[in-house]
């Protein structure tokens, strides 16, 4: 693992991205076309996909591990414990595989990192540009409650839940991630206020994604994901350190 100097490039520190990812065959490809260069690695988690998407992620110069428990927390999980076992980096760099968010955005995020700023740094989409109909309104309430409570009872002000994030591996480790699914970003969020680490928002773009979501794309996946959310929010309430 790289440590990171304050005013450190993107060429002084290893930089490596998860892609956790169901069914993305056709628009992982154009998530890894437009990765900046000075990533070091990328590490698709197929969370059992019945399409290409694993073939696609190979052509496209990503390594592939498997993550056959459903679930985007655990595909995130299996993500992390291949970086764990091959080497890990300075900065890890979470992006979804639906081509939602740009990738080509990851210089920025990653700018409060390297200038020893922050410890997690948020892509904002609620702070960003927003294609029309990019974030359902169903994803809007949810992400506005959820930041609402984090506010309230952990006394830090988030504006998204955002999936595209970058934070420093040794932050990263002191979290101990555990949620398996529609929990991860606000597990990632509350344990790092409470730990203490530097958190940090920059403003991104935000595009509809290709093909249907699996979360909030159906209105069964909402309300699980919403429950989800709010619980893992409200759990960690009173917990120690």
């Amino acid at each position: 693992m790289t440590k990171i100097i304050p005013g450190a490039t993107a060429t002084d520190v290893s930089i490596d991205v998860v892609i956790p990812a169901l069914n993305e065959e056709a628009s992982l490809p154009l998530v890894l076309a437009d990765l900046p260069r000075t990533v070091r690695r990328v590490v698709v988690a197929d969370n059992g996909s019945a399409d290409g998407t694993a073939r696609v992620a190979r052509e496209g110069g990503a390594e592939v591990v498997a993550a056959p428990r459903r679930g985007y927390g655990s595909a995130c999980l299996a993500g992390l414990a291949h970086l764990r076992r091959t080497g890990p980096p300075g900065i890890v760099v979470f992006v979804d595989a639906d081509y939602s968010d740009h990738p080509d955005e990851l210089p920025a995020l990653v700018a409060p990192l390297l200038a020893g700023e922050a410890d997690l740094v948020i892509g904002s989409r609620v702070l960003g540009h927003r294609e029309r109909g990019a974030l359902l309104p169903q994803a809007r309430a949810g992400n506005l409650v959820a930041c609402l409570l984090i506010r309230l009872f952990y006394g830090h002000r988030f504006t998204d839940l955002g999936p595209f994030r970058a934070i420093r591996w040794d932050a990263l480790e002191r979290l101990e991630m555990a949620d398996p699914n529609f929990g991860w970003t606000a597990e990632m969020q509350v344990k790092a206020v409470r730990r203490g680490l530097r958190c940090a928002e920059v403003p991104v773009s935000y595009r509809r994604r290709t093909g249907v979501s699996k979360i909030t794309g159906t209105v069964s996946g909402t309300v699980r994901a919403g429950y989800k959310i709010l619980w893992t929010v409200a759990r960690h309430i009173g917990r120690s350190q």
